[in-house]
């Protein structure tokens, strides 16, 4: 079993492929990467950080893989910082997933009901564009009324999902917050459900990528979506709590790791 996560490094501050590659290799499954760029530090509340775009050496590393015959049984895809990254990532699902293969997009576009710097409609047409290609996307709240084209904020999230199956048939919104809890919102046989956990006050950096790579580790396992939302929300809800307590600076990530073996005692029973 290989999965391929595509998604950039940072160096400092625990997010992306630096929670991609630890959560899923733990799962027990391969785990190879695709580094979309690279960063001294994310750029969520850090001055100063150098930013590296890895696009230039997709080409070499594509036709090596080619040349080792490398398929992949899931590919999930991450931050892709410009409009061509999201065409090789397409390229990439047709020339190296596997026949019957999981492609699973997280579409990191923005948060707080605004894009990220640099990206516009256009990479959001793009985005959009990879996600009908998805078994599985899981934006958060912000994400999904760009993808859904719904204005920001919405507490209608039945109709936020049916707009989303037009691009994907099993989209998962994250990071919906009402009544002091943060739900998980997705669709079984067209009817809503959620799941749902306390929600703490504060933002956490990489907590949408520590779900992202459990609930691809738990679906890699065998578990069905369901089980997959509650075993990957469980432990991102877990490490926040325990962050709130033990990281003074919440720049610097989940301390995910020291609630990592009960994740996995979960997926394992």
């Amino acid at each position: 079993m290989r999965v391929l996560a595509i998604n950039d490094i940072s160096c400092v501050g625990k997010c992306s492929l630096t929670v991609s590659l630890p959560v899923i290799s733990a799962c027990g499954i391969t785990c190879d990467v695709l580094p979309t760029a690279l960063l001294s530090t994310h750029t969520g509340g850090f001055d100063g950080y150098t930013f590296l775009d890895l696009t230039g050496e997709f080409t070499g590393i594509l036709q090596q893989w080619k040349t080792l015959g490398l398929r992949f049984d899931c590919i999930y895809s991450g931050y892709l910082g410009s409009q061509a990254q999201i065409d090789l990532v397409s390229k990439i699902k047709k020339d190296f997933l596997t026949e019957n293969g999981v492609f699973v997009v997280d579409p990191v576009m923005g948060d707080g009901g605004k894009l990220y710097k640099g990206f516009n409609s256009e990479y959001v047409d793009k985005m959009r564009a990879l996600c009908r290609q998805a078994d599985y996307i899981l934006p958060n709240l912000t994400e999904a009324c760009y993808l859904a084209n719904i204005p920001y904020p919405t507490t209608d999230t039945k109709t936020l999902l049916n707009a989303l199956t037009k691009l994907c048939p099993r989209p998962i919104v994250t990071g919906v917050i009402e009544n002091g809890v943060v739900s998980v919102c997705y669709l079984d046989d067209g009817k809503e459900k959620r799941y749902s956990s306390e929600n703490v006050d504060g933002f956490f950096h990489g907590a949408g990528d520590v779900f992202s790579s459990a609930f691809v580790g738990a679906v890699m396992k065998g578990k069905s979506e369901e089980q997959a939302i509650r075993l990957a929300a469980d432990f991102t809800t877990a490490s926040i709590k325990r962050s709130a307590k033990e990281v003074p600076d919440k720049r610097y990530g989940l301390n995910f790791e020291a609630e990592i073996f009960d994740f996995l005692k979960n997926l394992n029973s």
